[in-house]
């Protein structure tokens, strides 16, 4: 609409220049005074009170103001705009530089968490007076007359309105220790678009169980940034911190290993791997967590033995190891409803697929494998125990409950009765669920007390408030303040564990209904 804005060209420099001296002069000079205005008795209690109801700033608080204030902020910001294209000077990049520039620059002052490093003002001290910090302008939301500035701290120095511990309190807030730490959860990235699944990630995606979003058609769009995002894990290539929430007087932290699930199917990848999980468990240990619990793949057999490879190489480890085996074994066993006689074992056998197994023949429910080889591993895993007469082998599918691991195939959940019900003792879900006239359980999983604090995102595929087995048991580790590991080939006594997860507030899932 403006004389000269119908073609601006892509680039010009001395736009730029201009955009900063407008920008610097009458752009910040103007805010400041209108800015003490606002805190003036008369328009503070009309109009800038209710920016100033966060005390506690966040990003958001940047942009909530009442209607007027925002249209004078508008007109002040657009001046340079205008003032660049009207004179020839404007850029397609000036354009979108400076309301980038005035949109991040003002989030980031409303953050609350100190980020500007203290080495960008030893290299150039009068940055100091063109650029404020999260820490100066929070003294504005909590002492109210000083630090009126909009990005530049400069009127404030030549107006004397600076408050005197804004220097302090800078350097204060970049020495802060970090929240102490009682349990860390380690698990990993899974599918390439696993990371908009994340807290981190998109809000709306995180809510949801991992498959119910996994569909969305926008995904497709996100393509070219899903692949930066694995350019970006594959460079950085370190463990980072996914979620942090507190259960009472328990702090339990997220942590997740920039690694997808066709990395760990990769005998190439696992001496990095494990190099990886090593370093997280010993830089959880210094950071005072008392336990770490392995989840997803971080703890398969051929990859570290269940985890016990990092005990055997760590004979003085303080921070105790835990699979949580025995609890995902508890939450199985407790799944099988009253009544039960028979149950069709069927995937690739693991550390909990044998326990469960032998907890089961213990209550006189017999265990039946499809397969000769499976059947052959379990009798040994008994131990010529008298738990082994009842293993059966059958080929006949009659059996209404299936405890199915990875390697089921499509083929033999087709061969399943009508109204089956498939629990998986995996951490993963069926790869492909093929039968509608059938019932598929969650992975082994309870629902969270509701103490427990800060839970916004789901765990993967789990229901929001849903916690798998594996994760839950190095919290009741940790609560119950077990002194000793429980990874490798041993596994803890399952109803204590049990027990201890119910007494802790621990909800067992509703089994769904069989079709």
């Amino acid at each position: 609409m403006l004389p000269g804005g119908t073609q601006l060209p892509i680039w010009r420099l001395d736009g730029v220049i201009l955009m900063a001296l407008l920008h610097a002069g009458p752009v910040e000079f103007v805010y400041y005074w209108l800015h003490r205005a606002l805190h003036h008795h008369y328009l503070y209690s009309r109009y800038h009170s209710h920016h100033h109801s966060s005390i506690v700033t966040e990003p958001i608080t940047s942009v909530t103001h009442p209607f007027a204030e925002l249209i004078t902020y508008y007109v002040l910001f657009s001046t340079p705009l205008i003032t660049t294209v009207l004179t020839g000077a404007g850029s397609i990049v000036l354009a979108f530089g400076y309301i980038t520039y005035i949109d991040l620059m003002n989030n980031m002052g409303h953050c609350n968490f100190e980020l500007i490093p203290k080495w960008l003002f030893t290299i150039f001290p009068p940055l100091k007076y063109l650029m404020y910090t999260p820490s100066f302008h929070s003294l504005h939301h909590t002492q109210f007359r000083a630090n009126y500035s909009l990005f530049m701290p400069l009127y404030d120095y030549l107006f004397s309105t600076v408050d005197k511990t804004s220097d302090t309190l800078y350097e204060t807030s970049l020495k802060k220790q970090d929240d102490s730490l009682d349990v860390v959860y380690l698990t990993h990235l899974t599918t390439p678009e696993s990371i908009y699944h994340m807290r981190l990630g998109l809000v709306s995606l995180a809510s949801k169980p991992h498959h119910h979003a996994s569909s969305e058609w926008y995904k497709w769009l996100l393509w070219p940034v899903t692949l930066l995002s694995m350019m970006i894990t594959w460079i950085y290539g370190r463990t980072f911190v996914v979620e942090r929430n507190r259960l009472n007087k328990l702090k339990l932290q997220t942590w997740a290993i920039s690694k997808y699930n066709m990395q760990y199917f990769s005998q190439r990848q696992n001496e990095s791997i494990n190099r990886l999980i090593e370093e997280a468990i010993l830089e959880a240990e210094e950071k005072g967590a008392r336990v770490i619990s392995l989840g997803l793949l971080n703890q398969g057999e051929e990859l570290n033995r269940y985890g016990g490879l990092f005990v055997h190489k760590n004979p003085e480890l303080k921070i105790k190891v835990v699979d949580g085996s025995s609890l995902a074994v508890a939450v199985l066993t407790n799944s099988i409803p009253d009544g039960t006689t028979q149950v069709v074992i069927r995937g690739i056998l693991t550390k909990v697929a044998y326990a469960t197994a032998f907890a089961l023949c213990q209550k006189g429910i017999q265990v039946v494998t499809l397969r000769e080889d499976e059947h052959e591993k379990l009798i040994r895993s008994f131990g010529g125990k008298s738990e082994s007469k009842n293993l059966l082998v059958s080929r006949s599918y009659c059996q209404k409950i299936w405890l199915v691991g990875n390697g089921l195939t499509e083929e033999e959940q087709s061969k399943a009765e009508r109204g089956t019900m498939f629990v998986p003792f995996s951490q993963f879900p069926p790869a492909k669920k093929r039968r509608k006239d059938c019932t598929y359980h969650l992975t082994p999983a309870m629902a969270t007390p509701a103490a427990l604090e800060n839970v916004d995102s789901c765990e993967n595929w789990l229901p929001r408030r849903v916690m798998s087995a594996w994760r839950i048991g190095g919290i009741v580790h940790a609560l119950e303040g077990w002194n000793e590991h429980e990874c490798g080939y041993t596994i803890s006594n399952v109803d204590t564990v049990w027990d201890a997860a119910l007494r802790h507030g621990f909800v067992p899932l509703t089994i769904p209904t069989q079709s």
